[in-house]
C-alpha cells in the first residue's frame, strides 16, 4: 500500500529534489522521482546522522570553552556586610572596649524566629544523653524548657530595712509627723505639754509598719521554675496569635560576649515601652539564649490577682506612678526603700530591666525620658557599690499592636485601669485575633563608666555652648528620686539626664520598621487620598532604599507582597481596599479615630525623616516669604527662588527649639547645629534641595580643616596668637556658627523634586497644626483667669476637632493629647504660661507680658509660622 501510494506521488509531481538539509548535492531524483517508502526513510538517516554530527561538534567547541574559563583566575567578590544595627556610639565609647564580631556574624541573617525550637529537644538529646531516646524530637517546647540554664537569683528583700538609708528615712518622717502633729494643735515648738518622745515612738511604729507593706508589694520573686513555666506557655500560646518573636542573632551573641568580658558587672536593659507584653517577652527571648534574666520594674497598676503574682514571679518589682501621695510632701520612707531595693539588687549580681520612657508611648514615637531609676544605678556607681554597670538599650516593635489602640486617650478620655477581668478579657480577645510579627533588637552593650567619662568630657569641651544650653531637655521634674535622696548637684542631673537621651536616641535609631509602619508611613504623608497598588510598590521601594543601610527593615520580600499582608494585617478599619479600573486601589480611613490608630504605626518612621523635615520645612516657608516679598508667582517660579543658607539654618533651630519635648534630634554627645548641617548636605546630595559648592582660598581651606580637627578631637587651642588666626579665619569663611555666610551661599529647589519635598513638609505638619491650636487657645485665660489642665487640654482637642472638621486642619491625627501636654511644657520653659499645682489640681494660667491679647497674637505667630500652607 505504502508503494502504491509512494507511486502515486511520484506521478503527481514528477521530480523532486529534497531540501539542502539533507547536504548539498543530495540528488533524490532516481528514475524520474521517489520509487518506494525505502528511499524516503533512507534520506531520512542521512539527515539525522548529520543532525548527530553538528551536535558532536557543537559539543565539542563547549567543552574547549569551559576548559579555558577553568584555566582562568576566579574573581572572588566579597558580599557586602550589611551593618548591625543598634552599634554603640562610638565616641562615648571606644572600640577597644566593645565586643568584637566576626564577619560570619555580621553576614548572619537578621531574622531568627524563636518559636521554631525543634533544635533545642534535639540538640538536649545528643549532647547530655548520647544514644538514648530522642524525646526533644516529640516535646520540642518542653526540651526547650528544661534545657535552658539555671541562674542564682538571690531575694535581697531582708536586708532593704535594716539599712542606713532607710533607717534615717524613717527618723526623718516620724520627725516630721511630730511637726504636722504639733502644726494640728496650734503648740508651740518648746511647749512641753505635747510628749514627744513617746509620739515619736508611735509614729516610728507606724512608719515602720507601712515601709514592711511597702517592701512586701514591691518585692520581686524571681524564680527559675516560674520563668521556664512561663516559657513553655508562651511557645504554645504565641503562635495562636503571632507568626513569630524574631531577634538578631549577632545582637544576642554581642550580649554573651559581653558577659564573658565583665562577668561580674551588672546588665541594665532600657526597652522602649510599647505593650504589657514587653514586660516578658525580653525575658523570654533571655532564657532561651542562656542570659540571665532580669528584675523587671513594673507599674503597681499591673500588681493585680494572679497576673500581678505571675509577673512576680517572673521578675517584676512594683513601684508607684506617682511617688508622692500628697502634694509638696515627699515620701521620704518610699524613695528609701525603692533606691535601697534597686542597690541591694544591683551588689547582689542581678540584672535589671525598666523602661526609660516611664509608661507606654501613646503615639508609637519614643517618649521624653524619665531618669529616676537611672539615677539610682548612676548613683551606685559613684559611692562604689557597683563597678560598672552595662547599658543594653532595647527597641520593641509589633507589625500590630497586642494591646489595641490608644485612641480613647488621644481623644481626652481617661485611662481604663488594669484589672483581672479586663485582663482576662483582653488575653482572650488576643488570642482570637492575628497580630504579625514581634521584633526585638538589642543595641550593643556600653559601659556606664566611659560613658560618663565621654559625657562629662564633651561638657567641658565643645559641646555645650550656650546656645545648645538653651536647647537643653528639662530634667523632668516626675523623676522617682530627688535631691533629698540620691544627693545629685545640677551637673549630676544633667548628666543622667543625658545618659537617658542617649539611650533613647539609640534606641529609636535601632528599632526595625515593620511592613505596617512603612505602609501607615506612605498612606498618611503620600498618598492620603489612596493610591493603586502600583504607585504604592514604587514608593515602597524607593522608601527601603532611603532606609538601606539606615534602619534595619522587619521584612523582606517583593513590595507588592508586602504591601498586600499589611493591608491585610492593619484590617478594613484603618485601610480599605477596592478595584478601579481593573486595578487595586488602596486608600487610608481618615476618619477620626481610625487615622489616630494608623498615625500610631506611622509614626516609628518620624524620628528618622524628623530633621530633614525641619530642614524642609523651613526651606519652604522662607521660599514663600522671598516670593511674598518679590510679588512673584510661587507656581511659575519655583525653580528660580532661592533662600540663604545662613538664615535657613537659623530657622531650623528655632523649629527645633519649639519640639524639643517631641524629639530627640541628636546624641548629647553632638551638636545639634552640626546634626542640622549634615541633614542639609545630604538632602543636596538626594537633590531634593541644591546648594552651589563654595570654593576656597588655600588659607581658608587650612582653617576650615583646622577647625573641624579641633572640634572633633575636643582640643583646648591655648596660644592666644593661634586662637586668634583660627577665630578670624574660621569666621571668615563661615559667617555664622553654621557655616558659609547667607550671602554667599544660596539654596536653590530643583521643580522635579517638588512632590519628595511636600511628602518631607507633611511629616511634622501634624505636630505644628496642634501647637497652632494650643496657642490660639490661650485666650480662655485672659482677664487672669486660670484654668485645670485637664480642662484646657479638652478645650484643646475641642478647637483641633473643629478645625479638622471645617477643613482647616487636614491632619486628623493631630488631635492628640500627648501633643497638647508637649507644647504646654514648651510654653511653660518659654514663661508664656505658669502651672501650679492647687491641692491636687494642676492650673494653668497665663503670666506677664503675655497676658494681653497683643502677645497672644505674637505667640500664635511665632507657633503658626511654622505650619505648612
Amino acid at each position: 500500500m505504502v508503494d502504491i501510494i509512494s507511486n502515486r506521488v511520484q506521478e503527481a509531481y514528477g521530480s523532486f529534489r529534497l531540501p539542502s538539509m539533507f547536504g548539498p548535492g543530495t540528488d533524490t531524483q532516481q528514475n524520474g522521482g521517489f520509487s518506494t517508502y525505502s528511499m524516503i526513510k533512507r534520506f531520512g538517516e542521512a539527515g539525522r546522522r548529520q543532525r548527530e554530527l553538528n551536535a558532536d561538534n557543537d559539543r565539542q567547541v563547549r567543552q574547549q570553552s569551559l576548559f579555558h574559563i577553568k584555566e582562568m583566575p576566579i574573581t572572588h567578590v566579597q558580599p557586602e556586610l550589611k551593618p548591625i544595627p543598634g552599634m554603640a556610639c562610638p565616641q562615648c565609647s571606644p572600640t577597644e572596649s566593645r565586643p568584637q564580631l566576626g564577619a560570619d556574624d555580621r553576614r548572619r541573617n537578621a531574622i531568627d524566629i524563636l518559636r521554631v525550637t525543634t533544635h533545642a529537644g534535639e540538640q538536649y538529646a545528643r549532647v547530655n544523653n548520647p544514644g538514648t531516646f530522642d524525646w526533644g524530637v516529640w516535646c520540642p517546647h518542653l526540651a526547650q524548657a528544661t534545657r535552658v540554664r539555671r541562674f542564682p537569683y538571690p531575694q535581697v528583700a531582708g536586708a532593704v530595712l535594716p539599712d542606713e538609708r532607710v533607717q534615717e528615712a524613717l527618723d526623718m518622717a516620724a520627725k516630721e509627723s511630730i511637726n504636722d502633729k504639733r502644726a494640728e494643735l496650734g503648740l508651740a515648738e518648746n511647749d512641753e505639754s505635747f510628749d514627744e518622745d513617746s509620739y515619736y515612738s508611735k509614729m516610728l511604729q507606724n512608719h515602720e509598719r507601712r515601709a514592711g507593706k511597702i517592701l512586701i508589694g514591691m518585692r520581686s520573686k524571681i524564680s527559675n521554675l516560674v520563668l521556664r513555666i512561663t516559657s513553655w506557655v508562651l511557645y504554645k500560646l504565641l503562635p495562636c496569635f503571632m507568626s513569630g518573636v524574631a531577634a538578631h542573632p549577632a545582637q544576642v551573641e554581642m550580649i554573651k560576649r559581653a558577659i564573658e568580658k565583665n562577668p561580674d558587672v551588672p546588665l541594665i536593659f532600657l526597652p522602649l515601652h510599647r505593650s504589657h507584653l514587653d514586660y516578658i517577652m525580653v525575658s523570654f527571648i533571655l532564657l532561651n539564649n542562656d542570659i540571665k534574666c532580669p528584675l523587671v520594674a513594673g507599674g503597681d497598676n499591673l500588681r493585680i490577682p494572679v497576673f500581678g503574682s505571675i509577673l512576680r514571679y517572673d521578675g517584676a518589682f512594683f513601684i508607684k506612678r506617682k511617688i508622692d501621695p500628697l502634694t509638696g510632701k515627699k515620701d521620704h520612707v518610699y524613695r528609701a526603700i525603692l533606691h535601697t531595693y534597686l542597690q541591694k539588687c544591683l551588689t547582689a549580681g542581678h540584672n535589671v530591666e525598666f523602661f526609660i520612657e516611664g509608661g507606654r508611648t501613646r503615639t508609637g514615637k519614643p517618649c521624653m525620658p524619665k531618669s529616676g531609676i537611672l539615677s539610682v544605678i548612676v548613683d551606685a556607681f559613684n559611692d562604689k557599690s557597683i563597678s560598672d554597670a552595662l547599658l543594653v538599650p532595647v527597641s520593641i516593635n509589633y507589625e500590630k499592636l497586642v494591646d489595641g489602640n490608644f485612641v480613647r486617650e488621644q481623644l481626652g478620655q481617661k485611662k481604663i485601669p488594669e484589672s483581672f477581668a479586663s485582663a482576662a478579657s483582653a488575653i482572650m480577645k488576643v488570642l482570637k485575633a492575628r497580630y504579625g510579627l514581634m521584633r526585638i533588637d538589642f543595641n550593643e552593650p556600653f559601659s556606664l563608666s566611659e560613658l560618663v567619662k565621654s559625657l562629662r568630657k564633651s561638657d567641658t569641651a565643645h559641646n555645650y555652648t550656650p546656645e545648645m544650653r538653651r536647647l537643653q531637655h528639662k530634667p523632668s521634674s516626675s523623676s522617682l528620686f530627688g535631691t533629698d535622696v540620691v544627693q545629685e548637684e545640677q551637673d549630676q542631673r544633667q548628666l543622667i539626664d543625658n545618659i537617658a537621651r542617649h539611650v533613647v536616641f539609640d534606641s529609636a535609631r535601632a528599632t526595625s520598621v515593620m511592613t505596617t509602619n512603612a505602609l501607615a508611613f506612605l498612606l498618611l504623608n503620600r498618598f492620603r487620598d489612596g493610591a493603586p497598588l502600583s504607585i504604592l510598590v514604587e514608593a515602597l521601594d524607593e522608601l527601603r532604599a532611603v532606609l538601606n543601610g539606615v534602619r534595619d527593615l522587619g521584612f523582606t520580600g517583593a513590595s507588592e507582597d508586602v504591601i498586600r499582608y499589611a493591608t491585610d494585617l492593619l484590617g478594613p478599619g484603618l485601610v480599605t481596599k477596592e478595584m478601579r479600573n481593573g486595578q487595586l486601589f488602596i486608600k487610608p480611613v481618615v476618619m477620626i479615630p481610625n487615622v489616630i490608630e494608623l498615625s500610631y504605626y506611622s509614626n516609628c518612621l518620624l524620628p528618622h525623616f524628623a530633621l530633614e523635615s525641619i530642614v524642609v520645612t523651613c526651606a519652604s516657608l522662607l521660599k514663600r516669604e522671598t516670593e511674598c516679598r518679590a510679588n512673584t508667582n510661587r507656581h511659575d517660579h519655583v525653580e528660580e527662588v532661592t533662600v540663604g543658607r545662613r538664615a535657613l539654618l537659623e530657622m531650623c533651630m528655632e523649629f527645633a527649639e519649639l519640639l524639643m519635648y517631641e524629639f530627640i534630634l541628636c546624641k548629647p554627645c553632638q551638636k545639634l547645629e552640626s546634626v542640622i548641617e549634615n541633614t542639609l548636605q545630604d538632602l543636596c546630595l538626594r537633590e531634593i534641595l541644591l546648594q552651589p559648592e563654595h570654593e576656597f582660598t588655600e588659607e581658608q581651606t587650612m582653617a576650615r580643616k583646622l577647625a573641624h580637627n579641633l572640634e572633633c578631637d575636643g582640643l583646648d587651642v591655648e596660644d592666644e596668637e593661634m586662637d586668634d588666626y583660627f577665630a578670624e579665619q574660621h569666621n571668615s569663611t563661615t559667617g555664622s556658627r553654621f557655616g558659609v555666610d547667607d550671602d554667599d551661599t544660596r539654596i536653590h529647589f530643583p521643580a522635579e523634586k517638588h512632590c519628595d519635598r511636600l511628602v518631607l513638609q507633611s511629616v511634622l505638619a501634624p505636630f505644628t497644626s496642634t501647637y497652632s491650636a494650643v496657642a490660639s487657645s490661650l485666650h480662655h485665660m485672659l482677664d487672669g483667669n486660670s484654668i485645670v489642665e485637664s480642662e484646657f487640654i479638652r478645650l484643646c482637642i475641642k478647637e483641633i476637632s473643629t478645625r479638622v472638621e471645617l477643613g482647616d486642619c487636614k491632619y486628623g491625627e493631630s488631635i492628640s493629647t500627648d501633643t497638647v501636654r508637649n507644647c504646654l511644657k514648651v510654653f511653660q520653659k518659654r514663661s508664656y504660661i505658669e502651672i501650679t499645682n492647687n491641692n491636687g489640681v494642676r492650673l494653668v494660667s497665663l503670666l506677664p507680658p503675655y497676658d494681653t491679647m497683643a502677645e497672644l497674637q505674637s505667640i500664635v505667630q511665632q507657633v503658626h509660622i511654622f505650619v505648612p500652607v
